[in-house]
């Protein structure tokens, strides 16, 4: 006798519907297969499914001569253990042990030798595909409950072990499925752990991270050692907005498949703030392995990546960054095939001057020679640093600021000029897949930053006299657009354009 259950499997962050066919042939010596591109782990399952259905007291595979299991469609690669309890069920329904309707029900999770359910990952694009294909049930592991309920259109029934579950399919004993999420609760204002207004000085640079918080511009830090440049990038995330519900849904996503989501979290609901060693590889930043998942610029996805010591990251593993920094998703190509994950992150990157640190400080001495200074800045190629928006100095902090009582300005405030901000970019971009001014095209950018002849005539003159790329052009527009929005002007002004400018080539 056969049986048909419903499983699904995570190509990228895309579930594609998985159908475990179970098969068994009493006549013959015992044999336990599972064809249909299996990989190790799914392969693996014959020992924990077979050691699960014995010790829940239900008749086991080898007692039952051939038994197959398929997994369909042949030519998906299927991997990981999600695929255990769907074949238990299969199996329990082609020997006849059980009976049950399995229509419109989709089964997800790993068992454990004794029976329980183990939590597994991906679950959330696996609910959002039941939920577009009409399956109205679906059981995950208790642990991964919560996360399915976000999907609001579906019955999700959390599972403890595998008796548990037959005796709810069976009519015995009913499981209560969980309730949905009250999405509203989730979005409280966040805590964080540092505040603009513990920064003394810098007011440039904190001008600087409001622009790029804002409109969702890259910006690099230049300045010695000690002055501030990581507390700066740390502090950051404090000012940036709240996430929307479909931002939100996007990082879970993102976190959900990289099996990074937070135990008892279901929602995550406040933008990531990810900071690599710059030791790190290229596919630890940028994704990929055998079976690609994704890397650190995703799951900076809406957030903030920071690479501090940018220097001395491999030049190979930066050079990675030119299509996400561009194009806000990474491209990872592999002899299995070629799959995208989003990287819409905030750059902030942060460098020394020199490698003493002391060639900008004009209480130090630099040590290094100008060849050594010129080695090391040209580890970063120009074409990273062309993708860059805001280019900030960070001096040494004078000792009068250190030491005075001076009030700064709060992180909550600055969230709200940039809220505000953002608010005008969403109005914009209400039938654009843009959500900030950093992600316009030059379509968009004819359309909402038109230039009056004043302001023409200063970028031609920046254009001609610092030989500016396409790239680079269109850029300080951009930027321009951004610092006009947090005025709440609808036009961009010669004073826009200007400050835009002085940020391009603070570096140069």
């Amino acid at each position: 006798m056969s049986s048909k259950i419903l499983s699904a499997a995570t190509i990228g962050l895309v579930s594609e519907l998985i159908e475990i066919e179970a098969d068994t042939v009493s006549a013959g010596l015992h044999q336990f297969n599972i064809v249909g591109l299996p990989d190790a782990a799914v392969k693996e399952a014959r020992d924990r499914v077979g050691a699960a259905i014995r010790n829940s007291k239900f008749r086991p595979p080898h007692q039952c001569g051939r038994v197959t299991i398929n997994l369909a469609p042949a030519d998906l690669k299927k991997e990981g253990p999600i695929y255990d309890l769907p074949i238990a069920l299969g199996f329990l329904l082609a020997t006849k042990q059980i009976k049950f309707d399995y229509k419109n029900k989709m089964f997800l999770g790993e068992l454990s030798l004794d029976g329980k359910v183990r939590p597994v990952k991906g679950i959330l694009p696996m609910a959002i595909l039941a939920r577009d294909r009409g399956i109205k049930e679906l059981y995950v592991p208790s642990e991964n409950a919560a996360e399915a309920s976000i999907i609001q259109e579906i019955e999700v029934y959390p599972v403890d072990n595998l008796i548990a579950l037959v005796l709810h399919l069976t009519g015995q004993e009913k499981i209560v499925s969980v309730k949905p999420l009250d999405l509203d609760t989730f979005f409280a204002d966040e805590a964080y752990s540092t505040d603009m207004a513990l920064i003394k000085g810098q007011e440039h640079a904190k001008r600087a991270l409001e622009i790029a918080a804002a409109g969702g511009h890259n910006v690099i830090l230049n300045g010695p050692p000690g002055s501030g440049k990581t507390l700066l990038a740390k502090t950051m995330a404090s000012i940036l907005p709240k996430l929307s519900l479909n931002e939100a849904l996007e990082v879970t996503k993102i976190f959900s498949v990289a099996g990074q989501l937070p135990r008892q979290t279901a929602l995550i609901t406040k933008r990531q703030f990810r900071s690599p060693h710059h030791s790190a590889s290229a596919v630890s930043l940028v994704g990929g392995g055998t079976y690609p998942r994704p890397g650190e610029i995703s799951l900076a996805h809406r957030g903030i990546l920071f690479l501090d010591e940018f220097p001395e990251f491999a030049r190979s593993v930066l050079e990675n960054l030119r299509q996400p920094l561009e194009d806000g998703l990474i491209t990872v190509s592999r002899a299995q095939g070629t799959l995208e994950f989003p990287a819409r992150f905030t750059l902030v990157a942060a460098m020394n001057p020199c490698p003493c640190g002391n060639a900008t400080d004009p209480e130090k001495v630099c040590t290094c020679s100008p060849a050594s200074v010129i080695k090391y800045q040209r580890k970063i190629s120009g074409p990273i640093l062309d993708r860059i928006d805001l280019h900030v100095e960070v001096p040494r902090i004078k000792f009068e600021k250190l030491a005075g009582d001076s009030l700064q300005e709060t992180s909550e405030n600055i969230r709200a000029r940039v809220e505000k901000a953002r608010t005008i970019q969403k109005e914009r971009f209400k039938n654009s897949p843009a959500i900030t001014n950093s992600e316009m095209g030059n379509e968009e950018i004819k359309k909402f930053c038109g230039l009056d002849e004043t302001c023409t005539t200063l970028l031609k003159n920046v254009v001609s006299k610092y030989y500016l790329s396409a790239r680079g052009y269109y850029r300080i527009i951009k930027v321009a657009r951004t610092i006009a929005d947090l005025a709440g002007s609808l036009e961009i002004k010669p004073t826009h354009i200007a400050e835009a400018i002085q940020y391009r080539f603070k570096t140069e």
